[in-house]
């Protein structure tokens, strides 16, 4: 039998079970889906999830009944801690995650000093990037939660949050060229709008009491893939995964595309940025090589990289092919992804296992009365993009 020194035999004993491997799931691609739920995910649901070969689970808890105003930091206008009850129900909630033997990134939707716009009237809430004063109490907040959670044996990243704007309303259009991009970042750098700074103050929050477990940063402009490409480096911490969203073209794939008398189809032009676009495969490439090309050039792995949600409205004739599209991409610098989203019970637009049909009147009746959903779901056409990679990874 090897003796073990006195130091490293210190140190294993500090340090919890499996937490140094937790940046290790993130070595090799690794697939999943977003729960952006009404109510806490039963047994059932994560089940269903981890039978179609997902590895992990993108967990907003947002739309939860809170104890207080907002969800875990009782109130976005003045945090002053975490209410029992909610973390209680969300380690509940991680509980039966790790059951189904599924990692959870933690993707809060809003911190002190930004409320989610559906839980403040639709109104976009940009305090936190006016005003530093609000980054303390967001550090705070990880701080503790973070002191809670460490050593969750489910728990695999922490989101610091879901879908940042600090560019909205300060200056920088949506999908700037990177010149434009880089002019305004010099201009904000050390500011309240310093979505960097943001996070290194965070994540230095975060790693006062938990050293191991890995943080993911969304990009700027609502986590547009091409809004790295302002960052003049990668952050200081080395356990970082970084992370994108993909909806664009957005005037295509969203809802509002469906209530058009003639829907904009895929392939074809669809507004984007402050003009026009042809959109098809190679455009979809091209697009998705913004935050690899900025990953390369940052000296970051391309393993570090995540496609945090993507996705189209499953009515919209262009979906299956701009889902193909999109994952093959993805899949070709083995990215990790997790598409938005599996069987959300206050929306169904991007629900994938309910096919082309629409939901039947009983959905919204249960959504109404805050029951839990009980629609039907099973793999079909529609989902078969999603689906059949999911397995193959399996």
């Amino acid at each position: 039998m090897r003796l073990i020194a006195p130091a490293l035999l210190a140190l294993c004993l500090a340090t919890p079970a499996g937490a140094a491997d937790l940046i290790g799931f993130w070595d090799k691609p690794q697939h999943g889906g977003n729960s952006f739920n009404r109510l806490p995910p039963d047994e059932a649901y994560f089940a269903a999830l981890a039978g179609y070969g997902a590895t992990w689970v993108r967990l907003s808890y947002d739309k939860w009944e809170p104890a207080k105003r907002d969800y875990l930091i009782g109130d976005a206008d003045k945090y002053e801690g975490i209410p029992p009850a909610d973390l209680k129900t969300l380690r509940e909630t991680l509980d039966r995650a790790d059951k189904a033997g599924l990692k959870v990134v933690i993707a809060p939707l809003s911190l002190p000093g930004m409320r989610w716009a559906q839980n403040n009237g639709n109104k976009f809430d940009g305090r936190l990037w006016r005003d530093k004063a609000w980054w303390g109490q967001a550090a705070a907040f990880w701080r503790d939660l973070a002191r809670e959670l460490k050593d969750h044996p489910a728990v695999a990243a922490y989101n610091i949050v879901n879908e940042p704007a600090p560019e909205k309303k300060n200056g920088l259009a949506e999908h700037a060229d990177r010149k434009a991009m880089l002019a305004w970042y010099e201009g904000k750098a050390g500011s309240a709008s310093d979505l960097r700074a943001f996070y290194e103050t965070v994540i230095a929050a975060i790693r006062e009491v938990d050293p191991e477990t890995p943080v993911m940063a969304d990009a700027g402009w609502y986590a547009a893939a091409d809004a790295f490409s302002y960052w003049p480096a990668a952050l200081s911490d080395q356990k970082v995964l970084y992370s994108f969203h993909m909806y664009e073209p957005y005037a295509a794939t969203s809802a509002p595309n469906m209530k058009r008398d003639k829907p904009y189809a895929y392939p074809g032009k669809v507004p984007f940025g402050e003009g026009e676009e042809a959109w098809d495969k190679s455009r979809v490439e091209t697009y998705l090589a913004a935050p690899v090309q900025w990953a390369k050039d940052k000296g970051v792995p391309l393993n570090r990289l995540v496609a945090g949600e993507f996705g189209c409205m499953r009515l919209w004739s262009g979906c299956k092919a701009y889902l193909e599209d999109v994952l093959t991409a993805l899949d070709g610098n083995e990215l990790h992804w997790a598409f938005y989203s599996f069987r959300e019970d206050a929306w169904d637009g991007m629900d994938y296992e309910l096919g082309a049909r629409k939901v039947g009147w009983k959905y919204w009746q249960q959504m109404e009365a805050n029951e839990r959903d009980t629609t039907p779901r099973k793999a079909t056409p529609e989902f078969a993009p999603i689906s059949t990679r999911l397995q193959k990874a399996d």
